[in-house]
């Protein structure tokens, strides 16, 4: 397998995160107190001052650049969802909103009508299987790693375009197998005041209105989801019709993103925020929307190209095996399956045809690219990564928190700014933060494999010594954003709780994302990550999850 940082997809979900807020004045996040920002500071150099601290010299990792070359994690981290058992079995790797659970399983049941139907070929019986991926996880593991399905069915025809341009052999079996668009989605009296002011709901008016102030438009990761590479493309034609991908073009992209919010991981993470009011104006599949009555107070409006979900082939795969995929096309087209397809939210707005964009696949990876360089709005980023080193995280949590950091701080871009903090009894800054060039690199390296175990959790402690940490870098780079990382694997039992924290993390308004290890859904250290990381709408992840090099690669490659 091949070096991972140069392709961004899986299945993380992530949420809208806020820069620092300046304001003077009292809020309420959710349920938790919240100082304003002046305060949340006072208290914070307050706090500090009582923390016990020491600084740890990191050793240079002269080998640094071979602990990065970590593979990806296993597909079989991304489940069959039909598995089939003919003497001939084709592997289908299935875009998400037809291969997850109902209503998103349309795939799902046309595959097991099909492994229902008794379909032979030269006397032998043919199935299918199915791998719930999404369309941008497949483009990685094909062109990073040795992973070969039989069959493909992305969201749109852009995927199969980028693998072509990767250079592997596809053959398009079907164009569409159930039809889908993407669009905008936007709460009825912001659409009302869109419509009174911008008369139509075009992309180009989109943004207008979001340069302007008059719209707070989120949108998707254009490495993992269809909708947010569909949006993207579209705006930089937009921004440039006769060459999407100029300076120009990348230049306007550039100066929307400095007053943009962050990119949400995929459009199920905005529906989730949609539902709860949180956003007004964002990019939407129509089926998603079709499938999620909690919006049913939402505008819906095609915009860019067609998610038609093709299906392909590919050159490596056997006569026989291609056979059997042609099978399948054609029972996926059936009066039977489409009838199903239509129940399902797909083969609605027919009649909406591709606008334009000037992309092929090159222009799409090159368009990926420059969406990485720009997403931040020029803006560096000051991040500390927090590290329980307490008793129980000895064994396998430790060293799948040491793995997790060392196999994906490769994908943390150069311009930014990092430090390690690790806590236990007491907390020690093992790397101060400095720009993320190779050097810094190589320190970072060699500070987490030096991580040892040592007493008990004063995990907010902890937190407070690195959000200090960041305050005082950000005077030396007062445009830079700030986030936190929190790995642990539990309660706070020495230090600072978490109720006399919550207050200056909201003030702060610092996304503090945590991932947490050895959870159970119900447990009360699960229930104290999440209020962590909620306090400013970021996110946990659970590692005890398989692909936790797969997540955490998402989530540095879409912040840092």
């Amino acid at each position: 397998m091949k070096r991972t940082g140069r392709i961004i997809a899986g299945v993380l979900a992530m949420t809208m995160i806020a820069g620092v807020a300046s304001g003077c004045t009292k809020y309420e996040t959710g349920s938790e107190k919240t100082y304003t920002y002046d305060e949340a500071v006072k208290e914070l150099k307050a706090f500090n001052d009582q923390i016990k601290t020491d600084e740890v010299k990191a050793q240079l990792d002269i080998y640094n650049n071979e602990t990065a070359s970590k593979t990806l994690a296993s597909i079989d981290t991304f489940p069959l969802t039909v598995e089939g058992n003919g003497s001939i079995d084709i592997e289908i790797a299935a875009a998400t909103e037809m291969s997850s659970a109902a209503p998103d399983d349309w795939m799902n049941l046309v595959a097991e009508n099909f492994n229902k139907s008794g379909q032979t070929i030269g006397g032998k019986s043919v199935s299918v299987s199915v791998r719930k991926i999404t369309s941008g996880e497949v483009l990685t593991y094909m062109t990073e790693s040795d992973y070969r399905p039989d069959v493909y069915a992305p969201s749109s025809a852009a995927w199969v375009e980028m693998l072509s341009a990767k250079g592997v052999g596809t053959e398009v079996l079907a164009d569409r197998i159930a039809g889908n668009t993407a669009g905008v989605l936007m709460e009825q009296k912001t659409y009302d005041a869109f419509i009174e002011k911008y008369k139509d709901v075009t992309l180009e008016n989109v943004l207008n209105a979001s340069i302007a102030g008059d719209l707070t438009f989120a949108y998707t990761n254009p490495y993992t989801s269809s909708t947010g590479l569909n949006i993207l493309t579209s705006m930089l034609y937009a921004f440039d019709h006769d060459d999407p991908l100029s300076e120009t073009a990348q230049q306007k992209l550039l100066d929307y993103q400095k007053q943009s919010p962050p990119v949400a991981y995929t459009t199920g993470v905005l529906r989730d925020q949609a539902t709860k009011g949180i956003i007004k104006a964002m990019v939407m599949e129509e089926q998603a929307y079709h499938n999620t009555p909690e919006l049913k107070n939402y505008v819906y409006t095609p915009a860019g190209i067609r998610h038609d979900h093709p299906l392909c082939t590919f050159d490596y795969v056997s006569e026989e095996k291609r056979q059997a995929a042609k099978l399948f096309t054609d029972f996926c087209l059936n009066s039977e399956s489409q009838s199903l397809a239509d129940k399902k939210g797909f083969n609605l707005h027919n009649d909406y045809k591709s606008q334009p964009n000037g992309m092929d696949g090159a222009g799409y990876l090159s368009a990926q690219k420059i969406w990485k360089k720009s997403k931040d709005g020029g803006q560096p980023i000051i991040a500390v990564f927090v590290a329980d080193i307490s008793g129980s995280m000895a064994g396998s949590p430790i060293n799948s928190l040491k793995e997790s950091l060392l196999a994906t701080s490769s994908y943390i871009s150069s311009d930014n700014y990092i430090g390690l903090v690790s806590y236990a009894d007491n907390v020690h800054i093992n790397l101060p933060i400095d720009v993320f060039d190779e050097e810094h690199r190589a320190y970072f390296s060699g500070a987490v494999k030096a991580l040892d175990i040592e007493g008990s959790t004063a995990t907010y402690d902890a937190v407070l010594v690195a959000l200090k940490m960041m305050l005082d870098k950000k005077e030396e780079v007062p445009n830079a954003k700030m986030m936190l990382f929190v790995l642990s694997d539990g309660e706070q039992n020495r230090g600072y709780s978490l109720d006399r924290v919550a207050p200056i993390v909201g003030g702060l308004r610092i996304p503090v994302y945590t991932i947490g290890y050895n959870l159970s859904d119900e447990s009360s250290a699960t229930k104290e990550l999440k209020r962590l990381s909620g306090i400013n709408e970021a996110s946990l992840i659970n590692a005890t999850s398989d692909d936790l090099i797969n997540h955490m690669r998402n989530l540095f490659n879409v912040e840092l």
